[in-house]
């Protein structure tokens, strides 16, 4: 087996492009059981001025695309790109657009229980399958649960301002990198890799960094 390493991953729960790439990621992981990386998910929030208690779907398309017209145009890559995936997008049952600094402190927390990954698939399902507001804390407690993690403490912790400042500093950190959307993907600390990459490039991925190592 190679040696470790490691693949951050920047992503924002309701960035589309996100829950594709993680799909083809994860098509391409498990296929090559024996890969060599180690992953860590990183936060981004698409929308970091969004109210903290976000805002009506309706309004959000609005401001975003000038409307229902204007999101249809712009999602229709997506919905192809997700059916393609396998993928199911509930866009008609979406009520609210949440703001996801409470989703990434969720990550946060359950990355220091070994549980990141889970979290991340769960809070995809939540939004993009079940039509969830993954910016309410019953919400996030109930996933929480879902995998493990003890939803009373978080339920606690969302009530607080905990680490709200360190998830802040590690969205702006990563745009001082130059990191200006997402997904963006780093392999062992150096090769960037943007946008939603078909499971073939990881699989040449994982191959190439097998080669190497031997």
């Amino acid at each position: 087996m190679p040696n470790p390493i490691k693949l951050d991953i920047m992503s924002d729960p309701i960035c589309p492009w996100c829950y594709i790439g993680k799909a083809h990621l994860d098509r391409a992981l498990g296929a090559h059981p024996d890969h060599p990386f180690v992953i860590e998910w990183h936060p981004f929030q698409l929308n970091p001025d969004m109210p903290r208690e976000g805002m009506g779907r309706r309004a959000y398309l609005e401001a975003k695309f000038g409307g229902k017209e204007g999101a249809v145009r712009a999602y229709a890559p997506v919905v192809e790109q997700a059916e393609q995936a396998g993928l199911k997008i509930d866009f008609e049952g979406m009520q609210r657009t949440p703001n996801t600094m409470d989703a990434h402190r969720l990550i946060h927390w359950a990355g220091i229980e070994g549980r990141q990954t889970a979290a991340v698939s769960s809070l995809f399902r939540a939004y993009f399958v079940e039509a969830r507001d993954i910016g309410d804390h019953d919400v996030l407690a109930d996933i929480a649960d879902g995998i493990g993690m003890d939803a009373a403490v978080v339920r606690r912790l969302l009530a607080s301002d905990a680490d709200r400042d360190d998830i802040a500093a590690r969205d702006a950190h990563s745009r001082k990198m130059g990191i200006n959307s997402v997904p963006t993907f780093i392999v062992d600390g150096k090769h960037a890799v943007p946008g939603a990459q078909p499971p073939e490039l990881w699989t040449k991925v994982i191959e190439d960094l097998t080669t190497q190592a031997n």
